[in-house]
């Protein structure tokens, strides 16, 4: 889904960017441009953005819990 109309950034290219690294708002907004034109979506990208991070978090401490 577009999160981002203005820039045309979707809820994926968000988490990609998660993933590839990004652990806040504004280091998503500066690699995709979402929230910075309008700013209209910045509540639901700051939304997927806080979900996708937990999730890489959390998904990273699992991996910890179990190392020798």
């Amino acid at each position: 889904m577009y999160v981002c109309l203005c820039k045309g950034v979707s809820d994926r290219k968000i988490r990609e960017t998660v993933a590839d690294g990004a652990r806040s708002w504004r280091e998503v907004q500066r690699e995709t441009g979402c929230g910075t034109q309008c700013g209209k979506c910045a509540c639901v990208g700051k939304t997927i953005t806080r979900d996708a991070i937990t999730a890489e978090v959390m998904a990273s401490a699992n991996d910890l819990a179990y190392a020798v």
